[in-house]
């Protein structure tokens, strides 16, 4: 990813440590939003929970996160 597709807050957010999807992540975010975009996730129909708490995607932006969150991804699966 270029420093063009980068949000203008993940740029400069600070790099925070996170779990995701049980994963240790270390990446440069402010927002749930910035989450997604730094992981690959920016444009993809996903469902998100933040510690637990499921978190729509119309609020994304304005979901915060911090060290130590604990976030999931979770995405539709085809076939069977």
């Amino acid at each position: 990813m270029t420093a063009a597709t980068k949000s203008a807050s993940e740029a400069a957010a600070p790099e925070i440590a996170i779990e995701v999807n049980a994963e240790p992540q270390r990446v440069r975010a402010g927002t749930l939003a910035d989450v997604l975009v730094a992981l690959g996730y920016g444009g993809q129909k996903v469902a998100t929970a933040l510690n637990g708490a499921f978190v729509p995607e119309r609020m994304r932006t304005e979901t915060p996160v911090a060290s130590g969150d604990r976030i999931e991804i979770l995405s539709a699966r085809q076939g069977g």
